[in-house]
């Protein structure tokens, strides 16, 4: 892995995030005694000989599998930020959705199709019971028991089951989010940004009959024009209500058990079809950007399908180039991006130059997700420091790297970004069809890179921090490494999980700011896993 020199840098807290919603809304979102969260006896111990006897403890257990399952899972895990929903749930709820929903399954690729089922085909329901069937969907549909001596990429198989599945998921998408609720709780995560395609048929509609226009100010006019893109707006309002109506049933919410997924603030991320005709991108953006401005259920837009497909590659420079143009019309609207999901040999030299500095300095992006070839940027060090200057995260699926692109640990660009103080934060991207979780990611980061607990509680840290949440948050300093987080006035004073309520300047603080609150729910966790772990040897 190439490596930089490195020099002194300023960093600078972004602007706060503003969305419409309540400042009230925060209380949903905490049990009745999270803010005073009275710890069991001895918690109170001094925080820093507490990490490191966790550290300690950590270090004894290195080699006990089990051991290390059980610390990693029950570790809190902060937020999940790159999580497409179709990919994300388990591929054995798709199998069970597909016969539920009387679809077929292609012997020849094993695609689900709607029914009667015809020549060629097989009834998804008998996968119940005949159980070779089963397994060949599950190998199919996801990355079970790859192995790339059939000939086939990682890469090329990891894509290709989207396409396989797809016709399961658009229907249940409040199904799938349950399910995908429900893991993260368990997970010991605290808020979930996961992606979908608002209105995809009807926005597809509208981009073909209006059709593209270089000049981008015409095109979005428009689009707009006779109340098009608000009617779009209004589409995906409506299925967005019906997908909440069937994740709440799903997940049994207001219910005498309802699951843990219920309690977990969720919001939703726009998906653009990067290998999509560009005005059928232009618009799926139009559309995103506008909704992150107009429901508070979504917050921001992301270019998903693969990187360094044909339409992608040719017209990268165009869509940063919306991007720019969509982010003046919308600047309240969130934008992470997909950007260097690429290594040599899978493109040639030249795309790997310019990917992910544009979708900083063009794509107004404030996240990147993946960004593993960015040492082989023009003028890497500088885009690092920018990217380190601007507080621009970068979201990294280590478990996702490693299937589709073979980039495992001194080949990952993790210890780059942390050289250079960019933020990282963890990430799940489509853990059902890897069949992992966010838990051995954060199990494979302390492995592979030696990390101290004090790190990963940073990792957890950085994720709440860079999420798309209303409200300040709750740290004046932000930590790096091995440095610490540093509380933010008014509650700079407090210490959270030791037994005492917040003062009333925080307590109204963080009444006031569902990101600090979130935050601080997420202290109040740490101090209670760090008793279980010296007290009970979790």
């Amino acid at each position: 892995m190439i490596t930089f020199p490195r020099r002194r840098r300023r960093h600078r807290r972004s602007a706060p995030l503003v969305l419409g919603v309540s400042c009230t809304a925060v209380l949903s979102l905490l049990p009745s005694s999270a803010l005073a969260a009275p710890p069991e006896p001895g918690v109170a111990a001094a925080p820093a000989d507490t990490e490191q006897r966790v550290a300690a403890h950590l270090a004894r257990i290195k080699n006990r599998p089990a051991a290390l399952r059980a610390f990693f899972r029950a570790l809190p895990k902060g937020a999940d930020l790159h999580n497409h929903l179709s990919g994300a749930a388990s591929t054995e709820l798709l199998i069970k959705l597909a016969g539920d929903g009387g679809l077929c399954i292609d012997n020849r690729t094993t695609t689900a199709k709607p029914g009667p089922c015809g020549p060629g085909t097989r009834p998804a329901v008998q996968a119940r019971t005949d159980r070779a069937f089963h397994r060949r969907i599950l190998r199919a549909w996801s990355m079970q028991d790859f192995s790339s001596a059939s000939g086939e990429s990682g890469h090329d198989h990891f894509f290709a089951a989207f396409g396989k599945f797809g016709a399961v998921t658009w229907p249940n998408n409040g199904k799938l989010l349950a399910e995908v609720a429900n893991s993260a709780a368990r997970q010991n995560q605290f808020y979930l940004e996961t992606m979908l395609t608002p209105a995809s048929e009807s926005g597809k509609k509208l981009a073909d009959r209006v059709g593209y226009h270089a000049d981008l100010r015409r095109m979005h006019r428009l689009l707009a024009s006779g109340g098009r893109l608000d009617k779009l707006v209004r589409e995906a309002g409506r299925d967005t209500d019906a997908s909440q109506a069937q994740f709440r049933k799903a997940a049994g919410c207001g219910t005498a058990r309802p699951g843990p997924g219920c309690r977990l603030p969720v919001r939703y991320i726009s998906q653009v079809s990067r290998g999509a005709s560009p005005a059928r991108v232009f618009t799926q953006m139009a559309v995103g950007m506008r909704l992150a401005e107009r429901d508070r259920r979504f917050v921001a837009v992301n270019l998903v399908q693969p990187e360094d497909e044909e339409n992608a590659l040719r017209n990268y420079r165009l869509h940063m180039r919306m991007l720019d143009y969509l982010h003046g019309v919308y600047p309240r609207a969130h934008i992470t991006l997909h950007a260097g999901e690429l290594v040599p040999g899978l493109v040639k030299p030249e795309h790997l130059r310019f990917h992910i500095d544009e979708a900083v300095r063009t794509g107004h992006a404030e996240r990147i997700g993946h960004g593993v070839d960015v040492a082989h940027e023009d003028g890497a060090p500088a885009l690092l420091r920018t990217m380190a200057r601007r507080n621009t995260a970068v979201e990294v699926p280590f478990t996702s790297n490693r299937q589709i692109l073979g980039v495992t640990a001194a080949d990952h660009p993790f210890p780059l970004y942390r050289r250079y103080g960019v933020p990282v934060v963890l990430a799940t991207d489509d853990p059902g069809i890897s069949r992992s979780d966010i838990s051995r990611d954060y199990q494979y980061a302390a492995a592979a890179y030696g990390l101290r607990y004090g790190e990963l509680k940073n990792l957890a840290r950085a994720s709440l921090e860079h999420a798309f949440l209303p409200g300040r948050g709750l740290w004046g300093e932000r930590g790096n490494g091995r440095r610490a987080y540093g509380l933010s006035r008014p509650c700079r004073f407090e210490r959270p999980g030791q037994g005492r309520p917040p003062r009333a300047a925080c307590a109204r603080f963080l009444a006031g700011n569902q990101k600090a609150a979130l935050e601080w729910r997420q202290e109040v966790a740490f101090a209670r896993f760090e008793h279980r772990v010296l007290h009970t040897r979790l």
